[in-house]
């Protein structure tokens, strides 16, 4: 299968950075730091198999290994690039990490923003609360656009994702809410994950910088934050007041940090 793609291009720079998502989300979750990130690179976004735009095939295989290579040929195949710089949030980073581990020559560099797969024991069943986000959104799906503005509602629905959830805009609310109720390849991606975490190795020419927020309860820094894990010369980073997506929280100190790893100028 080829994945959903859009890009967003710049005026004068030839760089090429692709965006990945996280489990249950969409390229939809860039929205905060495509418009200033469109001014350096020719952005192309992705949606994963059964996420946003792109369709579920039962017979794509889902391991973070198998959709890093088909991130790779998707940009080849409606894009015609073969190399390009990575930021990936949650599931997003991780595939973007094996991507750079399987194919060095396409990837020049990666930006992890909260990147799954680097806990301590690989999980062998989704864990407890894994299904609450996606019911939560499915059973909201209908009256989000009505209700989304309630302080209770955004509590329940983002406080675990963001301790600055009151400031969320109500398009990144909305757009989240669709893309975790619409995702047919929720589980599926869940399940390519068990019994696996990122164990590879990732060429030292080939700059990595790691994000994570000082409050991420999704995955959180106990067991879920191996630094052992990442390549031994990646930049490991804190924000501070910030959840697992950096790209909401602190948009800004996003942008520079990815403006910072792929070493552009700026």
């Amino acid at each position: 299968m080829t994945l959903s793609t859009r890009s967003y291009n710049s005026p004068t720079s030839e760089d090429v950075l692709v965006l990945v998502h996280g489990l249950g989300s969409a390229a939809t979750a860039w929205k905060p730091i495509i418009p200033a990130l469109s001014e350096k690179f020719n952005v192309i976004t992705v949606d994963l198999p059964g996420h946003g735009e792109s369709t579920f095939d039962p017979a794509q295989a889902m391991d973070p290994q198998s959709l890093a290579l088909l991130v790779r040929d998707s940009i080849k195949t409606n894009h015609g690039i073969d190399e390009f710089h990575l930021v990936g949030n949650s599931l997003g980073g991780w595939i973007s990490l094996e991507l750079a581990s399987l194919a060095r020559q396409n990837v020049k560099s990666v930006t992890g923003l909260a990147p799954a797969g680097l806990w301590l024991a690989p999980y062998t069943a989704r864990y407890p609360g894994s299904a609450v986000a996606n019911i939560l959104a499915r059973g909201l799906k209908v009256a989000a656009p009505y209700i989304i503005d309630y302080d209770l509602v955004r509590k329940v629905g983002f406080a675990d994702v963001s301790p600055r959830w009151k400031e969320l805009s109500k398009e990144i609310c909305l757009d989240a809410t669709l893309a975790m109720a619409t995702s047919a390849g929720y589980y599926p991606a869940w399940d390519g994950m068990l019994k696996k975490r990122f164990d590879s190795q990732i060429s030292s020419d080939i700059p990595v910088t790691i994000i994570f927020g000082d409050s991420d309860k999704t995955l959180p820094a106990l067991d879920c934050q191996e630094k052992t894990l990442a390549p031994a010369h990646a930049k490991w980073i804190e924000f501070e007041s910030c959840g697992h997506a950096p790209m909401w929280d602190w948009p800004q100190q996003c942008i520079e940090k990815i403006i910072e790893t792929t070493g552009i100028a700026k």
